[in-house]
């Protein structure tokens, strides 16, 4: 599936400013896979469970993720990014 927009959360720009650099650095190449392709292998894009079933998640790296939804045919929403910590 391609994206052709990407909206964000207040709380995911917020999460996403204190990363390091050199995640932030791999996650722009991350999202360029992502617009391209969101369920590429690379990215290991899964569905979340529990209270978080509605959203999904793809790495960054080992340990950081970017959790986001679907809204409309190409659209998402970078719903939060960090380590995997911030599904609790």
């Amino acid at each position: 599936m391609r994206v052709l927009v990407i909206k964000t959360t207040s709380v995911f720009e917020k999460h996403y400013k204190k990363l390091p650099q050199d995640v932030k650095d791999k996650a722009k190449d991350k999202e360029q896979i992502f617009r391209k392709n969101a369920f590429d292998s690379r990215l290991r894009t899964h569905k979340l469970h529990g209270k978080e079933k509605k959203s999904l998640a793809f790495w960054i790296d080992y340990t950081y993720r970017i959790k986001f939804v679907f809204l409309d045919e190409g659209e998402v929403l970078f719903l939060d990014t960090g380590t995997h910590d911030m599904y609790e």
